[in-house]
């Protein structure tokens, strides 16, 4: 009985032994699994940068593609900029070229009282009739212009001399004055709200000159 159970703590023992080197064995092996697999990331690591590196070509193509597509959206913008231009011209030059049509469509209906005006002094012999109409015309046409359109016509006669309203087409020298006065229009001057868009023909009566006063 003690020969055997010696023999069978021997054994245990060895058992034991074997058990624990296995262990070791594969904890080693884990290790080496774990260590190769930190080793294969590390690894792929740079091969993916690797992978996301442009050669020299492939930079310059993608390059051109970009200054490609810059170009075209310049041209697009060029050419929207080239049609905004031309439509903003058209639209200037209609707008001068109409600009006077509410002027002339205030100034027609004074037209047709003329055309009946002229057609009634054929009819008739009345002559004082017609002056008559044709002062109501032309006050109707003055109001009308003064009043929408600030056109103001201006009398001169008495007033002094001014050369930015008034045009001297006739000079009288008059010893009654010390300063030149207008003494007749010829043709009456007009403003533009404040401005002389035309100014007055006028007769201008001049101071006589003084007399030299001899040195003694």
């Amino acid at each position: 009985m003690l020969k055997k159970d010696a023999h069978s703590e021997k054994t245990e023992q060895k058992n034991t032994q074997i058990d624990e080197a296995s262990a070791d064995v594969s904890a080693g092996n884990q290790t080496e699994t774990n260590n190769s697999g930190q080793s294969a990331e590390k690894n792929a690591e740079p091969a993916g940068e690797a992978a996301k590196t442009l050669t020299p070509e492939e930079k310059i193509a993608e390059l051109e593609a970009q200054l490609a597509e810059t170009r075209d959206q310049l041209l697009r913008k060029a050419a929207d900029f080239e049609n905004f231009r031309k439509r903003m011209n058209q639209e200037k030059q209609n707008a001068i070229e109409y600009a006077n049509q509410s002027l002339l469509l205030d100034i027609i209906p004074v037209i047709d009282d003329f055309e009946r005006a002229i057609q009634s002094a054929e009819k008739s012999a009345d002559l004082n009739a017609f002056i008559e109409g044709v002062k109501m015309i032309e006050k109707r046409l003055t109001s009308q212009l003064e009043s929408k359109w600030g056109l103001k016509r201006f009398s001169s006669a008495g007033e002094p001399f001014d050369p930015n309203m008034h045009e001297a087409l006739m000079m009288e020298k008059s010893p009654d004055i010390t300063e030149a006065v207008v003494q007749e229009d010829l043709v009456r001057g007009y403003l533009l709200k404040d401005r002389v868009i035309r100014a007055a023909k006028v007769k201008v009566l001049m101071p006589e000159a003084t007399p030299a006063v001899a040195s003694e």
